[in-house]
């Protein structure tokens, strides 16, 4: 079973769905569960009911919003998916630091193939885990924002917030 919490921070409301281990299978800036859970993988979705306690990675999402930006680099997360880069490419999104962003085609070369700046796109679009896995931090070539699935001003927020820490 698969629980889940939203909590109000500046950026709006932000909902983490985690697993029975605590890992964190889908998080973004909604109250829509239903939403949430379309992003997880088929093999691991479950029924998901609310919760106060979400596990660690609810006060790390707070320590994060209270400024301790590296807070989120411990909460573990569990994303599928059917291809190698897909996974590897997440795995490299969690590297990018806090208040130094990359772009796309940064973020292809940093994931180990420089020609595959739609593959990276892919991943920062594919990604259930916004925030903890910070696809915010990918911009495009040109250094202006790009997309983000919960809106360019809470992705502007967010790298705000990130560069003022």
């Amino acid at each position: 079973m698969l629980r889940h919490a939203t909590m109000d921070t500046p950026a709006g409301p932000f909902t983490l769905v985690v697993a029975e281990s605590g890992a964190v299978r889908a998080a973004g800036f909604t109250t829509d569960v239903p939403e949430l859970t379309k992003l997880i993988h088929p093999s691991l979705v479950e029924p998901a009911e609310p919760a106060d306690d979400v596990g660690p990675a609810r006060s790390a999402v707070r320590a994060y919003f209270d400024g301790d930006l590296l807070a989120l680099d411990t909460v573990a997360v569990e994303q599928h998916t059917r291809g190698v880069f897909m996974g590897h490419a997440w795995a490299v999104m969690r590297e990018i630091k806090p208040g130094d962003p990359v772009t796309y085609s940064r973020y292809a070369v940093l994931a180990g193939r420089p020609a595959a700046i739609r593959a990276a796109a892919a991943a920062c679009a594919r990604n259930a885990v916004a925030l903890i896995v910070p696809c915010h931090r990918v911009l495009r070539t040109d250094g202006s924002l790009g997309g983000y699935r919960w809106g360019l001003p809470v992705k502007s927020w967010l790298l705000e917030h990130e560069s003022a820490g």
